[in-house]
């Protein structure tokens, strides 16, 4: 049975750790930015704006980690799933929800960080989508 979904992956060109691979990626970098945070003291009170007035203090009305959470919802529906629907919807509820509670304790520059990265990866697979969605065929007169 692997076997067929691995030449399944490869006939349709589908890539299986494309969800998760560029997080994973991304997890060194983020556990650097959450270290240098922590240990800067140029960051130590320093005020963003708004509601932020710490950078290296969690945000205050946990507006930033449920933003995220938002985001990263809607992230994962817009993002087409090659794999069966019960792990769809882990990945469509449990990850979003997981990340929200990650972040609701940790630094507001880092929830920052990912936030603003969330939004790029948003807009990004919203321009590609659009960009190479075909258009959709006129209706069939005088059928």
């Amino acid at each position: 049975l692997n076997q067929e979904m691995m030449n399944l992956y490869k006939r349709e060109k589908v890539n299986p750790l494309g969800g998760c691979l560029p997080m994973l990626l991304q997890m060194p970098i983020w556990i650097a930015l959450y270290r240098t945070i922590y240990s800067s003291a140029e960051l130590y009170q320093a005020p963003m704006g708004l509601w932020i007035h710490d950078l290296s203090a969690p945000d205050p009305f946990f507006v930033m980690p449920l933003l995220l959470g938002g985001l990263m919802f809607l992230q994962q529906k817009m993002t087409p799933t090659a794999t069966d629907s019960q792990q769809a919807k882990m990945m469509l509820y449990l990850m979003p929800v997981m990340f929200t509670v990650f972040m609701l304790f940790l630094p507001a520059g880092l929830n920052l960080y990912i936030l603003v990265n969330t939004m790029l990866s948003l807009l990004q697979q919203y321009y590609l989508k659009r960009k190479f969605t075909a258009p959709a065929l006129p209706a069939a007169r005088g059928a």
